[in-house]
């Protein structure tokens, strides 16, 4: 046999472009570091800068304070708010399917609807229940977060403007669910929104425009109910939202959990 027949044949230029376009397709798409345009680098620097060019920079830290590891300074009361913030717009968004914010004087649509979604929808009194009880809750542990800010000193500065953002979602919190109260469209919810209306009614200079403002109206009406379903579900969720994001870019510019006295 002759030398030139054990030498392998070269590649046609079809099979040659072939072969470029399988190794090109390898490396855009099975090789890890093709879809970084300058590379992958795995040091201490560059896990840095990719925390910090990352969009949930302000809820992953690059780094964290010891004291802001133990549980027994934070009792991780702010996490709770806002896991608990979490539960309750999906929960809400569930509930939303099944209710109509409708309050005629002959068919109290509300009522009907709050009453199907107990006893025909599927976890429908399972979810709405959750969203009761953790409504409860979300009160309970943005006011004990509140005092623990205050007794641990974490409101001095340079942190006195991260705490008004607090104080206002406290004050946020407590609209939505007081908003929330009403809803249900029962005896309950009636006489609730009755004592603000008495309430707004003796607010100094503004009593009648906020009293309009709250009911739609001279009195409690179906327009009542419906403004207040609007506050519930989109008014004070996205001025929440809002508030909360410069509550947590507050905390990481002000160099993370606050330090003990």
């Amino acid at each position: 046999m002759k030398l030139k027949d054990r030498l392998p044949k070269p590649p046609t230029p079809g099979e040659a472009l072939d072969k470029v376009r399988e190794t090109e397709l390898w490396k855009s798409v099975f090789r890890p570091g093709s879809i970084f345009r300058k590379g992958y680098k795995d040091t201490q620097r560059d896990r840095a800068l990719a925390m910090m060019n990352n969009v949930l920079y302000h809820l992953h830290p690059v780094k964290i304070k010891r004291h802001g590891l133990k549980l027994t300074y934070t009792f991780c009361l702010g996490g709770l708010s806002f896991f608990l913030f979490v539960l309750l717009t999906v929960t809400g968004i569930y509930l939303m399917f099944f209710y109509r914010p409708s309050a005629g004087l002959a068919n109290a649509q509300a009522y009907a609807d709050m009453l199907t979604i107990r006893g025909n929808v599927y976890f429908g009194d399972l979810v709405r229940n959750i969203h009761r009880w953790g409504a409860h809750l979300m009160v309970l542990t943005v006011t004990l977060h509140m005092a623990r800010v205050f007794y641990t000193g974490a409101y001095k500065p340079p942190r006195e403007f991260n705490w008004v953002v607090g104080v206002i979602l406290l004050f946020l919190t407590l609209g939505l669910s007081f908003t929330g109260y009403l809803l249900p469209w029962d005896q309950l919810s009636l006489w609730a929104v009755t004592i603000a209306e008495g309430i707004s009614g003796n607010s100094p200079l503004i009593a009648n425009q906020a009293k309009f403002i709250l009911l739609g109206g001279i009195q409690v009406n179906p327009e009542t109910l419906l403004r207040w379903y609007v506050l519930h579900v989109l008014a004070l969720p996205f001025v929440l939202v809002l508030f909360l994001s410069v509550h947590f870019w507050r905390i990481r510019k002000d160099g993370g959990i606050s330090g003990p006295l």
